[in-house]
């Protein structure tokens, strides 16, 4: 089941500089969101309250009636840095969270072998992190998140410290895993080409605010033209 998120009059920081200010959005079940905005506009803070790692300064984020003031299995967050723990092999990240929710073996191995595999990583069950690419690496992050079939997906410029090839590479692979799971996915980037090729809705934050809320027409293809959002994008930017 996927997740619906609202953000209701949403503060972020101190009242008498907030990074984010009254914020009002509704994320729709089962979205792909794409949040976008110059440096420093608030993006990765507001992915952190969404994550529950952050408390609102006023206002407050409402999941399904519940507000959330904490993280949950049901909202996974994928970082630039891909976190993997460094001891554990590829098979050891990816079971990890199911770890902690204490699935037996024979689940975690059949959920992480699956998850593995659908990131084009079979084979490399046994590899360390440090034996990995970074797109390598990203694969094995996104695996893991997954892997416990989350509500939601958090992630936070995830492809930004990958090169051009890779970058694209992974791009192609989420709109891929995407096809299969029903996870609503808020993603931040400042990549403005990134944002196109992967929202239903991309907003674009700055001046402490929502500067705009764009709808992206399917479908998802490299080839399309999106021109003309892409100018609309760069100029609220």
């Amino acid at each position: 089941m996927t997740l619906g998120i609202t953000l209701e009059s949403l503060t972020l920081g101190y009242a008498r500089d907030p990074v984010l200010d009254e914020i009002n959005l509704a994320v729709r079940p089962g979205e792909v969101l794409v949040v976008v905005g110059a440096s420093g506009s608030g993006k990765s803070t507001l992915l952190r309250a969404l994550a529950g790692l952050l408390r609102p300064y006023r206002g407050r984020i409402v999941a399904e009636g519940e507000e959330i003031a904490a993280t949950s299995r049901d909202r996974a967050m994928i970082f630039q840095d891909d976190a993997l723990l460094p001891w554990r092999t590829v098979r050891s990240n990816v079971e990890l969270p199911l770890r902690i929710r204490k699935l037996p073996k024979r689940e975690r191995r059949a959920a992480a072998r699956e998850w593995i595999a659908r990131v084009g990583l079979a084979g490399h069950e046994d590899r360390l992190p440090r034996e990995l690419s970074g797109g390598m690496r990203q694969r094995v992050q996104l695996a893991r998140a997954l892997a416990g079939a989350p509500r939601a997906v958090l992630m936070d410029e995830p492809f930004g410290a990958l090169d051009a090839q890779t970058r694209a590479e992974m791009q192609r692979l989420l709109l891929h895993v995407l096809r299969d799971t029903r996870a609503t996915v808020i993603f931040v980037t400042h990549d403005v080409d990134e944002a196109l090729l992967l929202a239903d809705r991309v907003v674009v934050l700055g001046s402490g605010g929502v500067r705009a809320l764009i709808e992206v027409p399917r479908p998802r293809d490299l080839g399309v033209d999106r021109t003309a959002l892409r100018d609309q994008i760069i100029k609220e930017l």
